[in-house]
This record gives structure tokens, C-alpha cells and sequence, in this order.
């Protein structure tokens, strides 16, 4: 929200202060400074002249005219300036800004006296961009006839000014206006406000009683808008241009000036937080309705854009169908054009929820939908309308119809009973009764003594609960007051919400710094460990860590190839999603990891090795289809936990890496190595290396991985996860480099499996004794199972065994392949003899003889 000072300072009498200053009691009230701009402060030398004569100069390619122009006689002489100007929309007379020679104009950019198309230009008429106003340079600014000659112009059309541009949080919507900024300045100078609500309010009043209706209009579904308000203008002048004040305070709040009509509407809509609509007459057809949106149904919108519409979506509709989404963008038929005269302004007051769901599924965040979803004041649309028909009026000469149309629905307001302790308590400091009772006023709300238990909100009751949560009575005190919120303020709904307004108003700085005492334990779990051990050793083996949301749409999991009786198409589905693209939990890591990749490649680099670590979401078979929403105000019980966790999806810890590319990088040392399957296998083993468990790996089918090329990851019995090349076709959908590997592996099942704390290995001070075998076997032995058995047979005194070379061929025969080995021996007291490493060797291949039919190559 960017606000303009001087436009703060008209219903706040702030003190002589900086804008810096202004910033800062901002910033301590909750409204954080991203920036403050200043406007012509460095604008010097500029003066109110008259056109008194215009020679238009001949020869050239352009119009150009040589003016003379009177600046009045306390400018650097009596005498007129002679200044020659390319422009043309000004006449004899006319009033015009005249940068005199050493005057300097926004930007720090000098004017001096210099010769021109062969005349002396003594200075510079601006248009007024040039002055910093706007973006308008079509031509020079005419001032009003009766402006003063050699009058500053700074200060007259007010060009010194700062704005602040601030960042509202959600809870704070009240704020993207001058009228709710202005009203925390007012509270933190403590100094008065004057509402600019209340302007014109008892005229409307007066002119609204008894009145007949305006346009007709109805609200069919209460849940979408349960206040719309219409008033009529006709007559009106479409060719009325904006006052320049309008103007300049639209742009420097960051908002473009179009036309007179719709400047009026952002206006207001700026400086009380009101979004309104402004629909051309002649283009509406019937009733207009709100109503939610039917199948089928679409709209073009003031973008251009033909928008297939939601049921959810919120529109106001006329017989020809929907003419406006609701609080986010107008209709294109419907819309005011140049030659617009008769105008309907709309204001509403529209669901926050749906509002923002609507925005948000359409991917069109605008600045009426930005102030809908935090919340609108319920009591701004009369008023607001109202002082829009009577600025038509007055600015383009437009005649009010009487009368306005009013449909609402009638909302009882909350209130909240709360201890007059209460902010202490949640503070832990102590705040006197009269202090937290002035600040939720400064606030706005109404105060009374006592509790009342109609339309209540939280509250203590006789067992000492505030909105269910237990509470000492002894330390907060049984001084009950009741408190109804204001309606800008529907944020406020219970009494830790109106604590928290009593603490941001007596100050953050004044609550005590304690540091909370470390809870006794034995620092992290073996699980912790385990995934910081898995983290480093991927890091350390070449991958990168990322971090992906954790979502996904149906597309990904097309994408994948998954069947449709796959347990991993069963997802929990977002309520409210960031995107209805991804609006569910994931149940595998891979389609995050897939679009990073895809990401990085697209960026021109080939050669990535990506991995990460998160949990999945994996639904249970017959849990609660959503979960009790639990209280804040105290500790959930043991019953109420485990509610929440019945209704909870599974929530296993995986870790998955992909690569493509290179994994060994090309370079002055010689020719890289591409990734393949075997590498994704290879981040497996790391992984069980960290874990400390033995990992086997045998052939496997299982999308969306190559079904040729994929390996099943085993932990004992227990499945943890797969790798291998990804099917083409997944490569494919996701746009990746050919050949594309990935794993995917199951933390969470080898957690099972840890026996305890990971011990140091122990280093043994005797050599190492290597023994070579190369062993023929049927082509479809696996190699996990040859591995096992030459593990088995060699005995405690084997270290290692580890695949160097696969061979098929005729050396072998048909239906063979040869596996060669290299198997470590050690012992911890001794040196190994040749005799004892060649009996080792020998029980291994006996072993491997009789379990997999395994016999010496060369035998």
C-alpha cells in the first residue's frame, strides 16, 4: 500500500514530523516500511507563466513555436522570456509551468537558456510528466484561467510530497486504505482522526430515506454477498478529464488515471478501502443478480481474457448471463467507454473466502480482490456509492437519479466477552483496566462492562475458560467486559485477537525478552541422525539438496504412468490449494524432483544431480474424511490427538534423487561418463552405507521407471524403495534429457531396522588380504543373490565384496554371464596367510556352487 503523506495529513493532524518518523511509529503499530519515495524535493525554479504571444516557426519536421511568456516581475526581471516549445494544445492567454533558466525539474534534470531552431529559448514550458505528475505527455499543462502569474508551481499544485509504501499483512485489510492507515497514525501520534466515511454520511442519510429504488437487484445466495448496493447517474460528460490533485495522488499510490469515471471509482476506493464498479447503463439487460456461476458458463473479462467460469465463482449476472466476476474483474460488454453517459456504480460487500478462492483459481490477483479476501468494511458500500454518484456530479456534470438500491442480508454483529486481564496474562505483563479498555476503543470497538451471553464470543465461564481454554482467574481477574468489533474489522473474533490488539498498541518493545529453558533430552533421535547422515553422504557422493512444494496435480500422476489401481493415485486433496494446478498432497517425491530437473535443464544446465528429503502423504483405508479442528487456547487433549491423527494421512520419510547428463564431468583430463541407471542404483547404496544396513537389489517392474531398467531396493525382506532409468515416455511427458535416471528410496522402513546408535567402525591395524573370482552363472541369476552367497561362505573373516566386471559372451556359452569379484579379507589380531585367504575364497565359491549354480570361470 503506498500513501502519500499530504493525503495522510488530511484526516490526521500529525505533528511536525519526517516521513521517517511517520514510518516509524507505523512499523511499531504492525505496519511494516518496505520504502518511502519523495516527490520534488529536488524541483526548484518553477513558475506560473502566461502565454502572451505564439509565432509558429516554419522549415522544420515537427511543429515548433517560439512563445513569449510572462513570469511575472520577481523573476529574474520584468521582461518576458522568449522559450520555444514543440507542443501545440495551448493558445494565446492560456496559463502554463515555465522552468526558468537554472531551474531543475524531477530527477535532478537542469534547465538553462540556449539556442534553439535558430531562437534564444530562455527556459522550458512543462508538460506533465515533466513536473513528475503523472505519465501524461501528450502535450503542455494548461493551468486553471485564474492562477496567479509567477505563483511557485511546487508550491501550488503541491508537488512536494513523500509516500510510503507499506507492506499489510493478511490480518490488517483494513489498512490498503488511507482511511485505515490514517487511523493507526492517529493511534500512535495520539492525535485526532477524521473519518473519511463520515463525509457526506448525514446527507446521504437524508437523501436515502424513504427513497424509491435504483437499477433493480438481488442477492440469490446469501453465503456469496450478503450486502449490494446500486446508484444511477445520467448525463454524464464522458470527455470530463480528472482534477490534477485526483491524478497525481492515483499515480504516486501506484495506480494509472484512464478516464474521470474510473479514476473516481480507484479513488475511493484507495482512500476508504471500498472497491466499486462502475457498469455503463445502456449495456445492462434486466435484474442484475449475484449469484454463484452455473456449468458451463464463461465471460470475457475487462483483460480480454474468455474465462471459463467455476461453480464456486461469485458473479453478478443480468438476463444476457454473468457481467462481472465478483470483487476481481469486470465484464468487457458491460464496461464504461468514451461515449459512456448514463453509469450504475455498484458496491458490495462479498465473501472474504470466496473472493480469494476465486482469484486464486483464476490466477487474477487485482487490486479489488487484493482488499475482498482480507475483508471489507460490511458498512462502507452506501456511503462509498454514494460518494462516487456525488463526484460524477460535481467533476463531469452528471445529474444523481434519485433513490438506491439496497439488498442485504441482515448479519448480527459479534461480541466478545474477555476479562479485562486477559492481554496481561497472554503478554506477561500487567496492563491497567483503563488501558486495555482505551486501546480496543482506539481500535474502534464498543465496550461494555459486564458479559452478556448473547451473540458471545468466547468469554469466561464459571469453571474459568476463555473461548475453552483454562485459565487462572487469580492472575487475569474476573473483570469481565464486553466487546463488539468494529466492522472494518472482521478479523476480530475472539479474545486472543482482541489481546493481541491491546499488546501491538501498548507496544512490542515493551514486553519482556525471556529466554525459554532448554527442555531435558537426549538431542536428536536415531531417526534425525539417519537423515543427516543420508543428507551428507548424497551431498558428498555429487547431489544437490532441493526443496519442492509439496504438491501435485492428476497431470503428474498421468505423467508417471501410474495405473489406475496404484496406491499412489490415492492422495489427500487440498481444501484451499496455492494452486488449483496442484491441489494435492504428494505421495511420491518424484514429480517435484522431475520439474526441478526439467527447470535446471531448461536453463542450460545439462549435467545435474539433484536430490531431497520430505515426507509423503499416503491416505489410510477408512480414516475420517477431514480431521476435528482443535482449539488454540490450550493443550489439545491425549482423546482430541489422537482424533487429529486418525484423520491423518500416513506420513513416511523418503528420499529420491534424479540425474542427467554427465555424472564424471568431461574435461582437460579426459572423456566424462553419462549417468545411467546404475548411478541411481549407487545413491541406493549410499544410502544404506549411511544407515548401516545391508541393501539388495534385484529386477523389478514398477512405474514410471524403464521396465527393462529397473531395480527393486530391499532392506532384509522389507521393500524401501526402486531406481533405475525412467521410461521414455515419462521422460517425454516431463521434457528431460533422454536417458533420465531416478530413486527413490523409503527412510522410514529402514528406521525399522536400526538396531541402536551407529558405532565407529573399527580400524583394524593388519593388512588387507585381496582375492580374485570370476564366476560363470545363468544369465538370470541375479548378482544380489551371488553376492549373498560368497558372503555366507567366507565367514567372518571377509571385509568386503565388490562387482568389477560383467562378461557374457562365448567364452562363457549361451545362457551365461561371468561375474568377477574382488573379495577383501582382514583380521583383527593377525596377518592373513595365503592359506587362510584360499580357504575363505574356496567356502565362498563352494557356497555359491550349491546355492546358484555358480563354477569357476577357466575351471
Amino acid at each position: 500500500m503506498r500513501v502519500p503523506l499530504s493525503w495522510l495529513r488530511e484526516y490526521v493532524d500529525l505533528p511536525a514530523v519526517t516521513a521517517q518518523e511517520v514510518a516509524d511509529r507505523l512499523t511499531a503499530a504492525g505496519l511494516k516500511l518496505e520504502a518511502i519515495t519523495s516527490h520534488g524535493h529536488d524541483v526548484k525554479n518553477v513558475v506560473v507563466g502566461q502565454v502572451l504571444a505564439i509565432e509558429e516557426l516554419t522549415g522544420f519536421k515537427k511543429p515548433i513555436r517560439h512563445c513569449v511568456v510572462e513570469v511575472g516581475p520577481g523573476n529574474q526581471g520584468a521582461e518576458p522570456r522568449q522559450i520555444v516549445c514543440g507542443a501545440t494544445n495551448f493558445a494565446v492567454g492560456d496559463k502554463v509551468p515555465v522552468v526558468l533558466p537554472g531551474g531543475v525539474l524531477p530527477g535532478g534534470f537542469e534547465v538553462g537558456a540556449r539556442k534553439t531552431y535558430g531562437r534564444l529559448s530562455e527556459g522550458m514550458i512543462c508538460s506533465e510528466r515533466e513536473l513528475g505528475l503523472g505519465d501524461d505527455h501528450d502535450g503542455i499543462m494548461v493551468l486553471p484561467a485564474d492562477t496567479p502569474i509567477g505563483e511557485d508551481v511546487v508550491e501550488l499544485l503541491g508537488l512536494r510530497d513523500e509516500v510510503l509504501e507499506l507492506e499489510i499483512t493478511p490480518d490488517l485489510g483494513y489498512s490498503l486504505s488511507i482511511r485505515g492507515v490514517a487511523r493507526e497514525a492517529a493511534t500512535a501520534f495520539e492525535v485526532p482522526f477524521r473519518d473519511p466515511a463520515l463525509i457526506g454520511a448525514e446527507a446521504m442519510a437524508a437523501a436515502d430515506a424513504d427513497a424509491p429504488g435504483s437499477y433493480p437487484a438481488s442477492i440469490a445466495d446469501d453465503s456469496a454477498c450478503d450486502r449490494f448496493v446500486l446508484r444511477e447517474v445520467s448525463g454524464f460528460d464522458p470527455g470530463a478529464r480528472s482534477p490534477l490533485r485526483m491524478r497525481t495522488r492515483l499515480t504516486r499510490a501506484g495506480m494509472r488515471p484512464v478516464s474521470l469515471a474510473v479514476d473516481i471509482t480507484n479513488y475511493l476506493m484507495l482512500e476508504l478501502g471500498q472497491p466499486l464498479h462502475a457498469f455503463d447503463r445502456t449495456k445492462l439487460s434486466g435484474e442484475i443478480v449475484v449469484r454463484r456461476a452455473r456449468a458451463g458458463e464463461k465471460l470475457e473479462t475487462l483483460d480480454h481474457v474468455v474465462r471459463t467460469l467455476n461453480p464456486d465463482d461469485i458473479l453478478i449476472t443480468d438476463d444476457s448471463g454473468p457481467i462481472s466476476m465478483a470483487g476481481t474483474m469486470g465484464g468487457l460488454e458491460t464496461e464504461i467507454s468514451d461515449s459512456s453517459t448514463e453509469i450504475v456504480i455498484e458496491a458490495a460487500h462479498f465473501s472474504a473466502s470466496g473472493i480469494a478462492r476465486e482469484s486464486r483459481r483464476h490466477g487474477l490477483v487485482s487490486e479489488a480482490s487484493k482488499r475482498f479476501e482480507r475483508g471489507v468494511d460490511r458498512e462502507l458500500p452506501l456511503i462509498a456509492s454514494w460518494r462516487a454518484v456525488q463526484l460524477l456530479a460535481e467533476l463531469g456534470g452528471a445529474q444523481v437519479r434519485p433513490g438506491v438500491t439496497h439488498a442485504q442480508t441482515e448479519v448480527e454483529p459479534q461480541r466478545i466477552a474477555i476479562p479485562t486481564g486477559h492481554p496481561g496474562a497472554v503478554a506477561g505483563i500487567s496492563y491497567p483496566r483503563e488501558a486495555v479498555i482505551a486501546r480496543l476503543e482506539q481500535v474502534g470497538c464498543l465496550v461494555e462492562a459486564g458479559s452478556s451471553p448473547a451473540g458471545r464470543r468466547g468469554g469466561v465461564d464459571a469453571t474459568g475458560v476463555v473461548s475453552g481454554g483454562e485459565v487462572d482467574l487469580s492472575v487475569i481477574g474476573d473483570d469481565m467486559i464486553t466487546v463488539t468489533p468494529p466492522s472494518w474489522r472482521p478479523d476480530l473474533t475472539d479474545p486472543n485477537d482482541l489481546a493481541e490488539e491491546v499488546i501491538r498498541l501498548e507496544g512490542y518493545d515493551k514486553l519482556p525478552s525471556v529466554l525459554p529453558k532448554a527442555p531435558a533430552g537426549a538431542g536428536l533421535t536415531e531417526g534425525q541422525r539417519l537423515r543427516r547422515r543420508v543428507g551428507r553422504a548424497l551431498a558428498a557422493a555429487g547431489y544437490v539438496e532441493v526443496l519442492a512444494y509439496p504438491f501435485m496435480g492428476e497431470r503428474d500422476l498421468d505423467n508417471l504412468l501410474l495405473p489406475a489401481d496404484d496406491s499412489r493415485r490415492l492422495a489427500t486433496r487440498l481444501a484451499n490449494p496455492l494452486s488449483e494446478d496442484e491441489p494435492l498432497m504428494r505421495t511420491t517425491l518424484l514429480p517435484g524432483l522431475l520439474k526441478m530437473l526439467a527447470r535446471n535443464v531448461g536453463r542450460g544446465f545439462a549435467d545435474v544431480a539433484l536430490f531431497e528429503n520430505g515426507l509423503v502423504y499416503r491416505p489410510r483405508a477408512g480414516a475420517p474424511a477431514q480431521a476435528p479442528v482443535l482449539r488454540v487456547d490450550r493443550r489439545p487433549s491425549a482423546e482430541e490427538l489422537a482424533s487429529v491423527a486418525e484423520a491423518l494421512p500416513a506420513q513416511p520419510y523418503r528420499v529420491a534423487v534424479v540425474l542427467a547428463g554427465e555424472f564424471e564431468r568431461s574435461g582437460w583430463w579426459g572423456k566424462g561418463r553419462a549417468a545411467g541407471w546404475a548411478d541411481a542404483v549407487e545413491a541406493a547404496r549410499t544410502i544404506a552405507r549411511a544407515a548401516g544396513v545391508e541393501l539388495n537389489v534385484s529386477a523389478d517392474q514398477h512405474e514410471p521407471w524403464h521396465p527393462g531398467r529397473c531395480a527393486a531396493l530391499y532392506v532384509g525382506d522389507t521393500l524401501v524403495g526402486h531406481a533405475g532409468e525412467l521410461h521414455p515416455r515419462v521422460i517425454e511427458a516431463y521434457g528431460l534429457p533422454p536417458r533420465t535416471s531416478a530413486m527413490e528410496f523409503e527412510l522410514t522402513r529402514v528406521e525399522a531396522h536400526l538396531t541402536g546408535p551407529v558405532e565407529t567402525p573399527r580400524v583394524a591395524s593388519y593388512p588387507v588380504a585381496t582375492q580374485d573370482v570370476a564366476l560363470i552363472v545363468p544369465d538370470f541369476t541375479p548378482v544380489a543373490d551371488v553376492e549373498a552367497a560368497l558372503r555366507d561362505g567366507a565367514g567372518e573373516l571377509l571385509e568386503s565384496v565388490r562387482l568389477f566386471d560383467v562378461y557374457s559372451g562365448e567364452q562363457v556359452g549361451e545362457g551365461h554371464k561371468s561375474l568377477a569379484y574382488t573379495l577383501r579379507f582382514r583380521a583383527a589380531d593377525r596377518t592373513l596367510t595365503v592359506e587362510e585367504t584360499t580357504a575363505a575364497r574356496d567356502a565362498a565359491v563352494a557356497v555359491a556352487a550349491d546355492r546358484v549354480g555358480a563354477r569357476l570361470r577357466g575351471a
